[in-house]
């Protein structure tokens, strides 16, 4: 059985091939690219070396499939993956700004990504999690897929295992105000916590960064970790707090660094590693992940994660 599990949408990404190319306009696109912020998460931490599971659900078509494939490729635990023939596969398309912005087309809340429920989990499923992933795309894809996150939320937490949540604001999904409300059944019992610091801001609605770890710390967080970007990270606990360099790269495709900074700590985490060598394990991994093209394609294996710290003189300790 696998030891983390996420949840939430899996889905297939269309991407424009040229940047400053707006949606509303024709242009050429690339894909179909595996994708989701679970399924990336999904697929970085079982590279990485952890036993892995995805609650999620697909269509019976091509688009199913070539999610499907590349999830059984990565070694993940996919009993708790369903197939439904009467629902298109979810996909997002996606064009990219020369600032590194992004702006998305989701068809998702009408796909089957939308539709996960407690049936397609197996009984035994969770017998040995000790941490579920959410993230707040998913509490924003529809109301089954919401409602099943709460649940196994409430489950691992009530067996003692750790629930983490990534917030991921998508206004193309649900007003940030709302997801605020959404997030907090999972933030309640959350001991995980992973923004950028505008989702942190929004989620607590504190003026700075620090504040509002602060706050998330009193209701009970035992670890904010605060991506920063190209600035690195910083980790928050009630112990004190860790600066985590960044480390350097050539920004190919933003996609999935948030997921797989996510899916290195917690793997660091699960393995009993202190937070600075979890924060500094999964700062690369998020570097890396922006260098190739494709959500899931900058998902790498250990080895080449800790050669590229040695590489950049900042090796795992």
């Amino acid at each position: 059985m696998p030891t983390i599990v996420t949840i939430g949408e899996a889905l297939v990404e269309i991407m424009r091939t040229e940047r400053d190319r707006p949606l509303s306009r024709p242009a050429l696109f690339s894909g179909p690219y595996p994708s989701g912020a679970p399924a990336i998460l999904a697929s970085c931490a079982a590279r990485l070396g952890a036993r892995v599971g995805l609650v999620a659900t697909v269509g019976q078509d091509a688009f199913g499939e070539c999610i499907r494939e590349r999830l059984v490729a990565d070694g993940i635990d996919c009993a708790a993956l369903a197939l439904r023939p009467d629902l298109l596969t979810a996909i997002a398309f996606v064009a990219y700004r020369s600032d590194g912005s992004r702006s998305f087309v989701f068809h998702l809340p009408q796909s089957a990504a939308a539709q996960v429920s407690l049936d397609q989990v197996p009984a035994s499923y969770l017998a040995d999690t000790r941490y579920l992933h959410i993230m707040g795309s998913s509490l924003s894809a529809g109301e089954a897929l919401r409602e099943t996150c709460y649940a196994l939320a409430a489950a691992v937490h009530q067996a003692g295992g750790t629930v983490s949540l990534d917030p991921n604001l998508r206004p193309e999904l649900m007003p940030v105000e709302r997801i605020r409300a959404v997030c907090e059944p999972v933030l309640a019992r959350a001991r995980i916590v992973m923004p950028s610091g505008e989702e942190l801001a929004s989620l607590t609605g504190a003026a700075s960064a620090e504040e509002g770890a602060r706050m998330l710390l009193e209701r009970g967080i035992e670890m904010v970790a605060l991506k920063r970007g190209a600035a690195g990270s910083t980790l928050y606990t009630p112990q004190g707090a860790w600066e985590i360099p960044p480390y350097r790269v050539t920004e190919v495709d933003p996609t999935g660094a948030g997921d797989c900074f996510d899916a290195a700590l917690l793997v660091g985490l699960a393995e009993g590693w202190e937070p600075h060598k979890a924060g500094l394990f999964a700062n690369a991994a998020g570097a890396l992940a922006t260098t190739r093209l494709g959500p899931m394609e900058g998902t790498f294996s250990r080895d080449e994660v800790l050669a590229f710290m040695r590489e950049q003189g900042r090796p795992l300790p």
